[in-house]
C-alpha cells in the first residue's frame, strides 16, 4: 500500500462532492425494466467498468458537473497545472479500490452497473478543500466523492441499499483490523440532507467549503464496529483452541450500550407526539423519532426517523394461531376495528434491521398470505406484517419503541 500523500488530478469541487444524481439528463436507461432488489448485487468496481460509471455520471449530471472520459482514465496523479487538480475515477479505483463500490443488476450471462459510490481517505475529521484534493492511505476518514444511480433506478431504494452495504463493508474491515477508518464524511446541499440522514448520516452543520452560491452541509457517520484488538481476551476462548465464531463477540459487545426508548403509551398526548409532517407530501405524517425494538434489553434500531408514513387502517390478526400474547407487546384491536400503523415502502431495504417469518395465514381482505415482521436482533414479534412478495410493510405504532 502507498504510504504517502497522493495529490489528485485537477481539483473541481462541483464534480467531486457527493451529490445523489437528480436526473437532469435522460438516457435510454430510463426505459429499462427495474427488477426487484433480489436482482441487485454489490461488488467493487473493476477498472473495466469505469466507462460504464462515466456514463452514469453523464446521465445524472449536467455537462459542467460531469467528468470527461479523459479525466476518468488517468492512472496517475499528473497535475494539469499547479493550482487546479482533478480527482478522477481511475485514480480512485487504482488507489482506493475498497472504497469504490458498485450496484449491479444481475443477469443470466452478465451484469450491468446501475450505481456506484466512491471515496478516498484523509486524516482530518472534517471536510475542507484540502482534504478533498488528497488521498492519504491508512488514515481515519473516508471522504465520499460521488454517489450516483442510473435514472431508471432512482426512488427504488437502490441508493439507500448501496450506502448501507458500503457501511457494512467498512465496518467489517474495521472490526477485522484490516482498515483504520473511523468515520465517513461528505458534503451536500440542503435538499439532499434528508436522503443522507435516511442512509444513516448525521448533519454536522454548515461546511466551511465554499463553492457556488448555495451553502454546503457536512454529513457525518461514525463507524461503530470496534477495531480488532491485537491481544486476545479470555472471553474469546471457550476450551482449548475452540473459539467463539467470527462476529458473535462483536454482536455481544454492541448490545452493551442499549439505547433508551419510550413506548407509545409513555407519551402523555399519545400518537400526536410521535408524528411530524412529511416535507414533500401535504397531509402526510411520518415518524418523528427513530423506531427501536421495544424490548428493554435489546433496543435494536429498526427504522430511521422520517421513513415510515402514518396510516390509520383496519387492524390485522397477526398473532400466530394458538399462541399466547407476548407480554412485551400490547394487544392490537380485533378486526375490523382500526389500528395505527407505520407504512414502509417500497422494499425491506428501507429498514435498518427487520426480520421476517415464513408465510402464515392469508390476509382476509386480499386472500394473500402474509409474513410477520420481527426484530432482527432478538426475534421479538410480531411487530407488524407484509403480504407475501408485496412492497408495503406495516409496523404497529404501539409495538415499537421511540428514541425520543
Amino acid at each position: 500500500m502507498i504510504n504517502h500523500v497522493v495529490d489528485s488530478l485537477h481539483f473541481d469541487l462541483s464534480y467531486i462532492v457527493a451529490k445523489y444524481s437528480s436526473g437532469k439528463r435522460s438516457t435510454a436507461q430510463s426505459h429499462t425494466r427495474v427488477p426487484s432488489m433480489s436482482d441487485i448485487i454489490f461488488d467493487y468496481v473493476p477498472a473495466e467498468d469505469l466507462s460504464a460509471a462515466l456514463e452514469l455520471e453523464r446521465a445524472g449530471f449536467t455537462p459542467e458537473e460531469a467528468g470527461t472520459e479523459t479525466t476518468f482514465r488517468y492512472s496517475y496523479a499528473i497535475p494539469i497545472n499547479q493550482t487546479n487538480l482533478l480527482m478522477n475515477f481511475r485514480f480512485r479505483q487504482s488507489h482506493a479500490p475498497q472504497l469504490f463500490l458498485g450496484a449491479y443488476q444481475s443477469g443470466t450471462e452478465s451484469r450491468t452497473l446501475i450505481g456506484y459510490v466512491c471515496a478516498t481517505q484523509s486524516p482530518e475529521s472534517s471536510l475542507t478543500h484540502d482534504t478533498m484534493t488528497k488521498h492519504v492511505p491508512d488514515s481515519s476518514s473516508v471522504c465520499i466523492h460521488s454517489v450516483c444511480v442510473a435514472p431508471s433506478y432512482r426512488s427504488k431504494g437502490v441508493g439507500l441499499a448501496l450506502l448501507k452495504e458500503y457501511f457494512v463493508r467498512l465496518e467489517r474491515a474495521r472490526s477485522e483490523g484490516t482498515a483504520t477508518w473511523e468515520r465517513v464524511l461528505l458534503i451536500a446541499h440542503d435538499d439532499l440532507v434528508p436522503f443522507y440522514e435516511k442512509a444513516g448520516f448525521e448533519n454536522a452543520g454548515k461546511s466551511s467549503v465554499v463553492h457556488g452560491s448555495l451553502p454546503w452541509f457536512e454529513m457525518r457517520r461514525i463507524l461503530t464496529s470496534p477495531l480488532k484488538s491485537t491481544t486476545e481476551s479470555p472471553v474469546q476462548m471457550l476450551q482449548g483452541d475452540q473459539q467463539i465464531p467470527p462476529g458473535v463477540l462483536e454482536a455481544l459487545q454492541r448490545r452493551r450500550d442499549v439505547p433508551s426508548s419510550r413506548l407509545l403509551s409513555d407519551f402523555p398526548n399519545g400518537l400526536s407526539e410521535v408524528l411530524v409532517p412529511e416535507s414533500e407530501a401535504v397531509g402526510t405524517s411520518v415518524n418523528k423519532f427513530d423506531l427501536l425494538c421495544p424490548r428493554a434489553d435489546c433496543g435494536s434500531l429498526i427504522l430511521k426517523k422520517g421513513v415510515g408514513k402514518w396510516v390509520e387502517r383496519a387492524s390485522v390478526q397477526i398473532e400466530p394461531t394458538g399462541n399466547l400474547p407476548n407480554p412485551h407487546l400490547p394487544i392490537l384491536p380485533s378486526p375490523p376495528e382500526t389500528a395505527q400503523w407505520w407504512l414502509i415502502t417500497p422494499s425491506p431495504m428501507a429498514f435498518e434491521n427487520i426480520g421476517f417469518t415464513r408465510p402464515v395465514q392469508p390476509l382476509a381482505e386480499s386472500g394473500r398470505r402474509i409474513k410477520l415482521l420481527t426484530c432482527a436482533e432478538c426475534d421479538l414479534g410480531p411487530l407488524g406484517w407484509s403480504e407475501e412478495s408485496g412492497s408495503e410493510f406495516w409496523l404497529a405504532c404501539s409495538r415499537v419503541g421511540y428514541r425520543a
